[in-house]
């Protein structure tokens, strides 16, 4: 079985840099993972080798069942893998009690989902600390400061969800994800639900978080005008990473999907 690997790890290409190796965020050696035993066996992940760069925008791309929703809970330690090893930053994940687990998605991990999972009772500012505050940590306040006038919320602090839109709903989410400031942000289409000017803006402000705050983010998406935002693209396809670009545009992306519905995978 040919097995693929996608391991470069270079200079964000939209901010230049020194020109040397980028560190890595996050990596994935010969991951497997697999529901099932005998003939009712899936492999939704099949030997998968992966690092992600730090400080740079990764989206991951596939067909329906490619195993990318799988990958990035894997990576995140939302899910277990078969076989194979994952690390974030230093620390690999299966050697963790679910304690230590629990706690290093807490401090070193941020989520966006498609669903904005804000509490209707707190206002934006509470929703956006609230991580901290179950952990009993108090924000940086410069560094949520800024974060808040990247996404821009600054006008819309003490509101709660009800009195704001959709896009503005995910800002806050966004906003949540980045205040702890992890090491690494996992997003799962998390701009599905928000019709296509308020997707727009939150990927524009995940871009800056990225270009602006040095933040690292990993976003699963269908959507050819979502990945264009990144600085590459891993397409999946039965489990395995098949390609990937670099510098994406929406019309190369696009192309590339046609391929998977032409042929069934990249060729």
């Amino acid at each position: 079985m040919r097995r693929h690997t996608v391991t470069t790890a270079v200079a964000n290409p939209r901010t230049g840099g020194s020109g040397g190796s980028t560190a890595v965020a996050a990596r994935a050696r010969q991951v497997v993972k697999a529901y099932g035993a005998g003939e009712t066996r899936v492999v939704a992940l099949d030997h998968v080798d992966v690092d992600i760069a730090r400080g740079a925008f990764t989206a991951i791309m596939g067909p329906s069942g490619s195993g990318k929703s799988t990958l990035m809970h894997c990576m995140a330690g939302l899910d277990s893998v078969t076989s194979g090893q994952v690390w974030i930053g230093g620390t690999e994940l299966s050697s963790l009690k679910e304690k230590k687990l629990t706690q290093l998605r807490r401090d070193k991990i941020g989520f966006i989902f498609q669903a904005f999972n804000l509490l209707p009772t707190l206002n934006a500012l509470e929703n956006i600390t609230l991580p901290m505050d179950i952990a009993g940590r108090k924000p940086d306040r410069e560094w949520l400061d800024r974060v808040v006038e990247t996404v821009g919320l600054s006008g819309r602090l003490k509101h709660r969800p009800n009195q704001l839109s959709g896009g503005q709903q995910q800002r806050v989410a966004v906003a949540r994800a980045l205040a702890a400031r992890p090491e690494i942000i996992f997003g799962d289409e998390p701009t599905g639900n928000l019709d296509s000017r308020a997707g727009a803006e939150v990927l524009g402000f995940l871009r800056n978080s990225v270009d602006e705050l040095g933040q690292t983010i990993v976003m699963v998406t269908h959507d050819p005008v979502a990945a264009s935002y990144a600085d590459r693209v891993l397409y999946l396809a039965d489990g395995r990473i098949v390609d990937e670009m670099q510098r994406p545009t929406a019309e190369a992306v696009l192309d590339r999907m046609k391929a998977f519905d032409t042929f069934g995978r990249v060729s």
